[in-house]
C-alpha cells in the first residue's frame, strides 16, 4: 500500500483552514488549544511509520484513556468485571445521568462516563498505586516514559466536573462504588488528561491491532479473546452516539476524545492517530472523522 502517496491525497482534500466544529469548553483548560492544530500518525504492523502535521506534538487524549484503563482491568481482574457494567452501545450523551437511573446503575458500557468511573473504581481497589500503575502501564504499551498526566487539565477537570460527580454519587447510591468518590475521580480525572501525540498514540493502540501483545517486546497483556471483546467496544461504543456514523463512513474499531483525538484500528494491518481539536456536535473531532473515512475509502480496506 503507498501510503505516503495516499496520506497526500488526504492532506490536499481536507481544509486545514476550515471553522466547522468548537474546541471543547466545559473543560477551561483545553478551550486554550490551537483549533488549527492537525497532526496524524500510522503505525504499521510491519514496521513502517508516516505522518502528518503536528504528529509529534502532545495533546490529552481524554476519552481515548477509556480503552487504556479498560484494558488495564481486564488484563488483571478478566471477565469479573462484567458483573458492574453492560456492553451495549448507549445512543445517548456520553455522560448521561437519566441512562443510569434508568438502568440501576449499571452503566451502558465502559466507554461512557459512567462506564469508565467504574472502570476508575476497580482499578483504585485492585492496584497498589492507581495513578503511578496506570502510567506506568501505558508508557509500557508505548514504548515511552515521555507520557505523563497535565496536572493543570486534572485540576481544571475537577473544578467543573460536576456533571461527573453527579454519575460518582448516582452510582455510589446504586452500591456500584465501592471507594471514596473524592478519590475515584481523582483517578479519573488524571486517566483523562494523559498527555500523548499522534505517534504514541497510534503506537500504543498496535496492542489492538496485535491480538493483545506489545508490536516491539512481543510481551502479552492480553488474551486474543480479551482483544477481540475490546476491539468490539471501539466498533459500537467508541464515539459516544455517534458509533453508527463513524462505522458507516470509517469501519474501523476506534476511540475519540474532546481533546480532538481518534485512535483507530486495523487488526493485523495499522494502528493510525489523527488530532484535530474542533468537534462536532457529538463531540467527535470534525476533521479527524473526514480523515479516517479517506484513509479507508481511499486504501479500499476496512474491517468490512
Amino acid at each position: 500500500m503507498d501510503y505516503p502517496s495516499i496520506l497526500k491525497e488526504i492532506e490536499a482534500e481536507i481544509n486545514l483552514n476550515q471553522t466547522r466544529g468548537k474546541v471543547a469548553s466545559y473543560i477551561p483548560e483545553l478551550a486554550r488549544v490551537n483549533p488549527q492544530k492537525y497532526g496524524l500518525h500510522l503505525a504499521c504492523m510491519n514496521g513502517d511509520h508516516f505522518s502528518l502535521g503536528h504528529s509529534d506534538e502532545k495533546f490529552s487524549i481524554q476519552s481515548i484513556s477509556k480503552v487504556l484503563s479498560l484494558s488495564l482491568a481486564i488484563s488483571r481482574l478478566g471477565s469479573r468485571i462484567w458483573s458492574r457494567l453492560d456492553v451495549e452501545p448507549s445512543g445517548n450523551p456520553f455522560n448521561s445521568l437519566i441512562q443510569l437511573e434508568y438502568e440501576d446503575g449499571i452503566p451502558r458500557n465502559p466507554l461512557i462516563n459512567s462506564g469508565a468511573i467504574v472502570i476508575a473504581d476497580i482499578l483504585v481497589s485492585a492496584l497498589d498505586h492507581p495513578k503511578k500503575d496506570l502510567l506506568d502501564f501505558v508508557r509500557k504499551l508505548g514504548g515511552s516514559e515521555d507520557i505523563h498526566f497535565n496536572e493543570e487539565v486534572a485540576q481544571s477537570e475537577k473544578e467543573h466536573g460536576f456533571r461527573n460527580y453527579a454519575l460518582a454519587n448516582m452510582l455510589k447510591s446504586y452500591d456500584n462504588l465501592h471507594n471514596d468518590v473524592e478519590e475515584v475521580l481523582d483517578f479519573y480525572f488524571h486517566q483523562c488528561s494523559i498527555e500523548m501525540s499522534c505517534k504514541e498514540l497510534a503506537q500504543t493502540f498496535l496492542l489492538f491491532a496485535n491480538e493483545g501483545a506489545i508490536h516491539n517486546t512481543k510481551d502479552r497483556v492480553l488474551t486474543r479473546l480479551q482483544t477481540k471483546r475490546i476491539n468490539s467496544l471501539m466498533q459500537t461504543c467508541g464515539f459516544y452516539d455517534e458509533a453508527g456514523e463513524f462505522s458507516f463512513l470509517v469501519g474501523l474499531p476506534g476511540k475519540s476524545g474532546v481533546g480532538g483525538g481518534i485512535v483507530a484500528v486495523h487488526p493485523g494491518e495499522y494502528s493510525v492517530a489523527v488530532w484535530s481539536p474542533r468537534l462536532n456536535k457529538k463531540g467527535n473531532s470534525v476533521l479527524g472523522m473526514k480523515t479516517l473515512e479517506l484513509l479507508t475509502t481511499k486504501t479500499g480496506r476496512s474491517i468490512f
